[in-house]
């Protein structure tokens, strides 16, 4: 990963939203088009953060930061040209899912015609995110719904840091509550040549320095489990950290993390389609 060094050019108090997941059962459309009715979610979010963020750059302010939207830049680029249905996709959990190249994204991003979601956990998300998106996670068999009063008809475009299996997970947990226009960041939002991360595009959190980033390592986990499993996913999670990756045709799989904080004694909880365990991550995986 290349090691940069952020110049916090703004410093704000930004409640950074968390977005509530409605899972099945009662959650679906309303009559204005917006998702109603918050079921129980197998992960809970504590709501809006209070976490004091900075940015990497000068940009307006985000008024509303749980909206998912992008703050209003004054210089926006013309529409992308772009016919969405030739995108590269994935097939996750029973849905197609488009991936999105990330130079369509940023124009969408910097015209404001997005909604983003942060897929991944409470720690990466509050370490670095991208400015203005919320944080509405990724959950197994994508079980998390719809986001509260956000339209079907939105465009609502996911990012995680693998490239993008969580945000694939997250993705196909939209579309099976009805959301039509929803893609996965292709290049992911950090430890790609390309991404959102690499390429400084606009962000907001509290670990933009060098010393910060420098404590974020890169951790491969791959192992073997039945090849019946193929199409379901591993997960692997530390405190607020976590990270998928789908079992393949021949039963293996390969999870590619970037944590914080840890190291080779660190406690990681290995989840399976087979079985669970809880091992030192020095055991398990190896430093990449």
């Amino acid at each position: 990963m290349n090691r940069r060094t952020f110049l916090a050019a703004m410093a704000t108090g930004v409640g950074g939203g968390l977005a509530g997941c409605s899972g099945g059962g009662s959650g679906g459309p309303s009559g204005d088009g917006t998702v109603s009715g918050a079921g129980s979610a197998p992960f809970e979010h504590p709501g809006t953060l209070s976490t004091t963020f900075v940015a990497n750059g000068e940009y307006p302010t985000d008024d509303d930061p749980a909206d998912g939207r992008p703050p209003a830049f004054a210089d926006q680029p013309p529409r992308p040209d772009v016919d969405t249905d030739s995108f590269d996709t994935l097939d996750v959990n029973g849905e197609t899912v488009k991936l999105a190249p990330i130079d369509v994204v940023e124009q969408w991003y910097r015209r404001g015609d997005i909604r983003v979601v942060d897929s991944r956990g409470l720690e990466q998300y509050e370490r670095a995110h991208v400015y203005g998106a919320v944080l509405s996670s990724a959950q197994p068999n994508s079980k998390g719904g719809g986001i509260e009063g956000w339209r079907f008809d939105d465009r609502v475009v996911t990012y995680c840091g693998c490239p993008h299996h969580l945000s694939s997970i997250r993705a196909a947990g939209l579309q099976k509550v009805g959301f039509s226009d929803v893609y996965a960041l292709d290049e992911g939002f950090i430890g790609q040549e390309d991404s959102w991360y690499e390429r400084s595009h606009p962000m907001a959190g509290t670990a933009f320095d060098t010393s910060s980033q420098a404590s974020v390592q890169e951790w491969s986990i791959a192992g073997t489990v039945d090849a019946q499993h193929a199409g379901e996913y591993v997960w692997a999670t530390v405190d607020r950290q976590y990270e998928a990756a789908p079992v393949q045709s021949d039963g293996s799989y390969q999870l590619h993390l970037h944590f914080a904080g840890v190291s080779p004694d660190t406690p990681v909880r290995l989840q399976t389609p087979t079985d669970t365990v809880e091992r030192p991550l020095g055991e398990v995986g190896s430093r990449v």
